[in-house]
Protein backbone atom coordinates (compact mmCIF):
# COMPACT_ATOMS: atom_id res chain seq x y z
CA UNK A 1 0.00 0.00 0.00
CA UNK A 2 1.12 3.39 -0.61
CA UNK A 3 0.46 6.33 0.78
CA UNK A 4 0.37 10.19 -0.29
CA UNK A 5 0.87 12.37 2.57
CA UNK A 6 0.38 16.55 1.66
CA UNK A 7 1.61 19.73 3.71
CA UNK A 8 2.39 23.44 3.12
CA UNK A 9 -1.51 24.48 3.13
CA UNK A 10 -3.08 27.02 4.82
CA UNK A 11 -3.82 30.93 4.36
CA UNK A 12 -1.72 32.74 2.09
CA UNK A 13 -2.22 36.24 1.38
CA UNK A 14 -2.69 37.53 -2.20
CA UNK A 15 0.73 38.21 -4.53
CA UNK A 16 2.35 36.29 -1.30
CA UNK A 17 3.68 32.61 -1.98
CA UNK A 18 2.81 28.92 -0.45
CA UNK A 19 5.01 26.11 -1.34
CA UNK A 20 3.29 22.55 -1.07
CA UNK A 21 4.75 19.32 -0.06
CA UNK A 22 3.51 15.52 -1.05
CA UNK A 23 5.88 12.83 0.23
CA UNK A 24 4.59 8.95 -0.94
CA UNK A 25 5.51 6.36 1.69
CA UNK A 26 5.45 2.55 1.73
CA UNK A 27 6.74 -0.08 -0.88
CA UNK A 28 6.94 0.30 -4.64
CA UNK A 29 9.77 0.17 -6.78
CA UNK A 30 9.50 3.56 -8.43
CA UNK A 31 7.05 7.18 -9.14
CA UNK A 32 5.61 7.75 -12.61
CA UNK A 33 4.14 10.63 -12.75
CA UNK A 34 3.39 13.07 -10.26
CA UNK A 35 0.66 15.67 -10.78
CA UNK A 36 -0.90 18.12 -8.23
CA UNK A 37 -4.79 18.83 -8.75
CA UNK A 38 -7.28 21.31 -7.06
CA UNK A 39 -10.76 21.46 -6.16
CA UNK A 40 -12.76 24.60 -5.53
CA UNK A 41 -15.61 24.82 -3.95
CA UNK A 42 -19.02 24.10 -5.68
CA UNK A 43 -16.39 23.29 -9.24
CA UNK A 44 -15.01 20.17 -10.64
CA UNK A 45 -11.40 18.69 -9.81
CA UNK A 46 -8.79 20.54 -11.98
CA UNK A 47 -5.88 19.93 -12.93
CA UNK A 48 -2.65 22.35 -12.14
CA UNK A 49 0.23 20.82 -12.99
CA UNK A 50 2.26 17.83 -14.00
CA UNK A 51 5.69 16.17 -13.79
CA UNK A 52 6.94 13.01 -15.25
CA UNK A 53 9.82 10.92 -13.95
CA UNK A 54 11.85 12.23 -16.45
CA UNK A 55 10.86 16.05 -15.53
CA UNK A 56 9.12 17.28 -17.93
CA UNK A 57 6.35 19.38 -16.79
CA UNK A 58 3.02 20.99 -17.57
CA UNK A 59 0.95 23.37 -16.31
CA UNK A 60 -2.76 24.87 -16.24
CA UNK A 61 -2.66 28.12 -17.82
CA UNK A 62 -4.07 29.56 -14.89
CA UNK A 63 -1.03 29.23 -13.26
CA UNK A 64 1.66 29.72 -15.98
CA UNK A 65 4.55 31.54 -14.80
CA UNK A 66 3.33 31.39 -11.46
CA UNK A 67 3.59 27.95 -9.92
CA UNK A 68 6.72 25.48 -10.34
CA UNK A 69 6.25 21.76 -9.99
CA UNK A 70 9.48 19.70 -9.26
CA UNK A 71 10.10 16.62 -7.54
CA UNK A 72 12.80 14.85 -5.35
CA UNK A 73 12.97 11.28 -6.26
CA UNK A 74 15.43 10.77 -3.41
CA UNK A 75 12.30 11.82 -1.05
CA UNK A 76 9.62 10.18 -3.02
CA UNK A 77 8.15 14.01 -2.81
CA UNK A 78 6.76 16.26 -5.45
CA UNK A 79 6.29 19.74 -4.78
CA UNK A 80 4.23 23.06 -5.50
CA UNK A 81 6.21 26.15 -5.27
CA UNK A 82 2.88 28.96 -5.89
CA UNK A 83 3.87 32.63 -6.26
CA UNK A 84 2.06 36.08 -6.82
CA UNK A 85 -0.93 34.18 -5.34
CA UNK A 86 -4.73 34.97 -6.45
CA UNK A 87 -7.79 34.71 -3.67
CA UNK A 88 -8.60 32.56 -7.34
CA UNK A 89 -6.38 30.18 -6.35
CA UNK A 90 -8.23 28.93 -3.17
CA UNK A 91 -8.52 25.47 -3.24
CA UNK A 92 -8.08 21.94 -1.60
CA UNK A 93 -5.35 20.87 -3.39
CA UNK A 94 -4.26 17.07 -3.74
CA UNK A 95 -1.42 15.31 -5.21
CA UNK A 96 -1.69 12.08 -7.01
CA UNK A 97 0.99 9.89 -8.53
CA UNK A 98 0.99 7.08 -10.81
CA UNK A 99 3.16 4.20 -9.23
CA UNK A 100 5.28 1.54 -10.43
CA UNK A 101 5.19 -1.61 -7.65
CA UNK A 102 7.54 -3.49 -10.10
CA UNK A 103 8.05 -3.59 -14.12
CA UNK A 104 4.53 -4.84 -15.07
CA UNK A 105 2.10 -3.17 -12.42
CA UNK A 106 1.56 0.20 -11.71
CA UNK A 107 -1.76 1.77 -9.84
CA UNK A 108 -2.61 5.57 -9.17
CA UNK A 109 -3.14 7.08 -6.09
CA UNK A 110 -4.32 10.07 -4.25
CA UNK A 111 -3.44 12.04 -1.87
CA UNK A 112 -5.82 13.53 1.24
CA UNK A 113 -5.86 16.92 -0.10
CA UNK A 114 -4.37 20.38 2.00
CA UNK A 115 -6.78 23.40 2.01
CA UNK A 116 -5.35 26.68 0.68
CA UNK A 117 -6.72 29.79 0.93
CA UNK A 118 -6.09 33.01 -0.17
CA UNK A 119 -6.86 36.32 0.68
CA UNK A 120 -7.30 39.57 -1.14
Amino acid sequence: QVQLVESGGGLGQAGGSLRLSCAASGSFFSINTMVWYRQAPGKQRELVATITSGGTTNYVDSVKGRFTISRDDAKNTVYLQMNSLKPEDTAVYYCYAIVNHDTKNRYAYWGQGTQVTVSS
